[in-house]
């Protein structure tokens, strides 16, 4: 890579792409939607995005030497959204409102998802923030809790250097 695209910050953009791509691989998983009842919609690939993304931070969070590495990931969380705004047809002027409210809900999931974490049950969490307070059935929100504290155990069980690598579990 030269030094103009280290310039214009296309190194860091690079070293977040892998993770991210593995975040967003790990979000697309159809069971999410079948088995764990989170609406395919815009909304819900958001919301499933989020819930593996923060995931994803609190693990690197718990990690001193993968700062760099959790803010370049959320860079690239809004560089991606960025885009998605603007092929969804929203202007430059409206652009930054929704990048805003987008963070806003990042971070208010990121608290839900600790404090789910922090007791074992993430329900309430889930309910919230990926169902978007309409109660799935029990066999859904248990799926999704379940996979969601998998995820949880396989990504603490991950080297920081593999996760920030690209290498999901």
């Amino acid at each position: 890579m030269g030094w103009f695209d280290r310039l214009l910050g296309r190194e860091r953009d690079e070293l977040a792409l892998a993770l991210y791509d593995g975040v967003i691989a790990t979000a697309r998983a159809p069971h999410w939607y079948t088995t764990g009842g989170v609406p395919d919609t815009l909304d819900g690939r958001f919301d499933m995005v989020a819930a593996i993304l923060s995931l994803v931070l609190l693990r690197l969070e718990g990690d001193a030497s993968a700062g760099a590495a959790s803010a370049r990931l959320t860079e690239r969380f809004v560089t991606d959204m960025d885009g998605q705004l603007r092929e969804s047809g929203i202007g430059d002027i409206g652009v930054g409102k929704h990048i805003g409210k987008m963070m806003g809900m990042l971070g208010g999931r990121l608290g839900a998802y600790r404090d789910g974490l922090v007791s074992g049950d993430l329900s309430t969490a889930l309910v919230r923030n990926l169902y978007r307070g309409v109660m799935p059935d029990a066999v859904a929100l248990a799926h999704s809790q379940r996979a969601l504290l998998a995820l949880r155990d396989a990504l603490g069980a991950t080297p920081a250097a593999a996760l920030i690598d690209g290498r999901m579990p």
